[in-house]
């Protein structure tokens, strides 16, 4: 299966009091690379995601991002400083004695106070909150995945489209060749005939510039090997499961030297134009291959 090395992935769920986002992003990269946006008290779960999405992402610079959000009162604690509290209550009292006010003190008079009160986070295992964060990023992982196999089959199918215009271009040249060795057979023969007038032509001499010339310009091996790795690359794209990107890359490669020798042989206006256009078709397949995992 052809994987994109773009993608995008968000879940959330409320588990246990908490609620949980986790979203994953990534672009095409030449190897994996990580980086994450996690909440202070939380950062040990950078770790504990990149070894996560290192074992489901080959290649991309990927992001992730989580926040994590308590719903409830079973994750906090409240303290209060009695010492404090009796002190307040003490001043209150000699208050109302010097005044001569009535003693009202209630609890909820202390709630004015709120220098007796600190809250904060009760201290909570980390692999509890690994786990459920994990149990958010499936989801997340899942919906990233699949948008990528979507992505590459969209990136494989222009692909074979534009392998299958490389291949009857190919099959054109190699068509034009002979004619190019004919062409130029003629125009020895003409020009021999120019030369000598009447006197009789060595046959033998056309011949042999004709087979010099004719092994010049002959792109029957180059043919051949891009039609290999035209060949080569549907296989891999058809067959092969997990990272292909850099395998496609190196054939693209391979493909374009082809070309590229092709069209220094090339000895007409029309084999050039086509050898162009092959070319250009390798370098719209190359762009798309810099995005497939």
């Amino acid at each position: 299966m052809v994987t994109s090395m773009t993608g995008y992935g968000r879940s959330q769920q409320s588990i246990d009091g908490r609620d949980i986002k986790v979203e994953i992003k990534s672009v095409n990269h030449r190897y994996f690379e990580f980086s994450a946006r996690v909440p202070r008290a939380f950062g040990y779960l950078e770790e504990k995601l990149k070894g996560y999405l290192q074992g489901k992402i080959s290649r991309g610079k990927v992001e992730a991002g989580v926040t994590v959000v308590d719903t409830g009162a079973a994750h906090t604690a409240v303290d209060i400083n009695h010492e404090l509290a009796a002190s307040y209550i003490n001043a209150m009292r000699v208050t109302g004695e010097k005044l001569s006010l009535q003693d009202d003190l209630t609890v909820s008079s202390l709630m004015r106070f709120s220098d007796l009160f600190s809250v904060h986070r009760v201290q909570e295992d980390e692999e509890t909150i690994w786990t459920e964060v994990r149990l958010v990023a499936d989801g997340a992982i899942e919906r990233f995945i699949a948008m990528r196999a979507t992505e590459g089959e969209r990136l494989k199918a222009d692909i074979l489209e534009r392998l299958e215009s490389i291949e009857s271009r190919v099959a054109a040249v190699a068509e034009q060749s002979p004619r190019t060795e004919a062409a130029y057979r003629e125009r020895l023969t003409a020009k021999i005939r120019e030369v000598l007038e009447d006197r009789q032509i060595d046959e033998t001499r056309i011949v042999t510039e004709a087979a010099i010339f004719a092994d010049k310009i002959a792109v029957d091996e180059e043919t051949v090997r891009l039609r290999s790795h035209i060949a080569s690359f549907r296989d891999i794209l058809g067959a092969f499961n997990g990272p292909i990107g850099r395998k496609l890359d190196f054939l693209v490669q391979e493909m374009n030297r082809e070309a590229n020798t092709i069209g220094s042989k090339a000895q007409d206006a029309a084999t050039a134009q086509v050898v162009v256009e092959i070319k250009s078709d390798i370098e719209k397949i190359r762009e798309q291959i810099q995005n497939i995992e």
